[in-house]
């Protein structure tokens, strides 16, 4: 196992055991309304939006180049938020095939 395969492994899992405590403690929907009330929420929001939105495009991008799918990962992130990308790279990095933190950078 690579450096890079080993460190998005344990931030799957870590982020993945917060996201499931913040889960149980308020559900899918109480997650998202924390952020309605206030303009910080909403900056929060945007800037999730932003980002995922950005990484969307980068992964179906990179999947056409490395002939790899990248509509699953896609629609994780629309339902998942991080885990979308964090996943098509650790696939990547596990099978070898393109999706690196090296392509990320260009």
């Amino acid at each position: 196992m690579s450096v890079q395969t080993g460190i998005l492994a344990v931030v799957i899992v870590a982020f993945g055991a917060l996201s499931g405590l913040a889960l149980y403690e308020h559900g899918y929907w109480g997650i998202i309304a924390f952020h309605f009330p206030s303009s910080a929420g909403w900056q929060v929001l945007t800037d999730l939006v932003i980002v995922c939105g950005l990484a969307m495009l980068w992964m179906v991008q990179n999947a056409r180049a490395t002939g790899r799918t990248a509509w699953p990962y896609v629609l994780l992130t629309l339902a998942a938020g991080a885990f979308g990308p964090l996943l098509y790279l650790l696939m990547g990095s596990l099978r070898g095939r393109g999706a690196s933190l090296a392509s990320v950078r260009g």
